[in-house]
């Protein structure tokens, strides 16, 4: 069924589960800022600016049936588009006065450029970055959702259209290396409005912005996958054509749950570069890409919560690994999402709906009081004494 009947939402809307979305709260803002020192809670700041894409793949993948492997496409934009006003501020011309062209970022003199690109020009203000950061990844979103869903393009063959997409802007990104610092990417980045976002205070307070705003999104998730939208794009997931034949336009609904997706994925590119202080083209290829979809996939595609500890328990994994054993990484990542997909497709979430949840409802399950039972147990003797006669009975069996 498309729609759910009245009691059927109302019951839905009273199991969200509130309690794990504040125990989620109280781990990001309170446990692990006290228990963290800077440096590795910095590091946290890093794996929670992937979250923002988990979540939009949980709405596009889990809900939509939409598999992208080009997710870094829309974190990278993102974050190039910050990275692009913060490189513009660390570039005036007192600081960059040793250049022979003072006044522009240093790749760009490194590689004989005499004047500032035209579309940089824009991103001196700080509105217009800002209106950017959300703005250049959702058009780009757009235009390859116009092209591939109206088209009825999808499934596999929309998951490699999408790879090949990574790859290409990789490549174009390395390769215009006069405007967008190529390979090394656009680094060196050091003050957000004349305020040093490398102070210990500053990571601190971009933590805390970062961990605010990915509950802004979860939110916006939520409410997302709990109205009637997140209702039809689950039975497009499940029958596509069915969902055509009621009169719906599945294309449209595709192209703004996709777009939504790059939203979110814009937000947190644009947040890692404020948090680690630089923006590559290593961020926006395959690889990044693929990793996304296996924090999202281990996490359970199907959870928004679990997409965020998916990206926080493989990363950590990541990094504790990759420092013993970096050239084993990949393969390891690989491993771990087909053993994943073949054993848990539901990811950590299937496992603790499946087999933690059941036992700890039936351990706290709530007993009768006492004076419940006491209650009950009257009113069931009420019930079964004798009543009296009425009057009119009476006067019917004397006659």
């Amino acid at each position: 069924m498309l729609f759910q009947t009245n009691s059927d939402a109302q019951q839905n809307s009273n199991s969200v589960g509130w309690w794990k979305y504040l125990l989620l709260a109280a781990l990001l803002f309170i446990v692990l800022p006290l228990a963290l020192d800077i440096f590795r809670l910095n590091l946290v700041g890093k794996y929670l600016t992937y979250a923002f894409v988990a979540i939009g793949l949980v709405l596009c993948w889990g809900c939509g049936g939409i598999l992208s492997l080009g997710q870094g496409v829309f974190f990278g934009l993102g974050g190039y588009c910050m990275a692009m006003f913060l490189k513009l501020e660390a570039s005036d011309p007192e600081s960059t006065a040793i250049q022979s062209t003072p006044g522009i970022p240093d790749f760009m003199d490194w590689n004989q450029l005499t004047e500032l690109p035209w579309f940089w020009q824009p991103f001196h203000s700080l509105g217009f970055t800002l209106l950017a950061v959300i703005a250049v990844p959702v058009l780009f979103a757009f235009i390859i959702a116009v092209a591939m869903f109206t088209r009825r393009v999808g499934g596999v063959y929309f998951a490699i259209i999408t790879q090949a997409i990574a790859a290409i802007l990789t490549i174009l990104i390395i390769g215009q290396q006069g405007y967008t610092g190529g390979v090394n990417g656009i680094t060196d980045l050091r003050t957000f409005l004349g305020w040093d976002i490398r102070s210990e205070f500053s990571q601190y307070l971009l933590y805390f912005i970062n961990a605010a705003l990915l509950f802004a999104c979860l939110m916006v998730a939520l409410y997302i996958k709990r109205c009637k939208l997140g209702r039809l794009l689950v039975a497009m997931r499940e029958k596509e054509d069915r969902v055509r034949f009621s009169g719906y336009n599945v294309a449209s609904f595709k192209i703004f749950i996709f777009c939504i997706g790059a939203a979110f994925a814009a937000i947190g590119g644009a947040m890692f570069t404020l948090q680690v202080g630089f923006m590559s083209p290593s961020f926006v290829g395959i690889v990044p890409s693929i990793e996304m979809v296996i924090f999202c996939a281990v996490g359970g595609r199907l959870s928004l919560l679990g997409a965020v500890y998916g990206t926080l328990l493989v990363n950590l994994a990541k990094t504790s690994f990759s420092e013993s054993f970096p050239e084993l990484w990949l393969f390891a990542m690989g491993a771990l999402f087909i053993g994943v997909v073949m054993a848990f497709p539901d990811g950590l979430a299937g496992l603790y709906q499946e087999h933690i949840e059941p036992r700890i409802k039936q351990r706290f399950k709530r007993k009768p009081s006492p004076v419940v039972k006491s209650v009950a147990a009257e009113q069931a003797a009420d019930s079964s004494k004798p009543t009296s006669p009425s009057v009119e009975e009476r006067g019917n069996a004397t006659a």
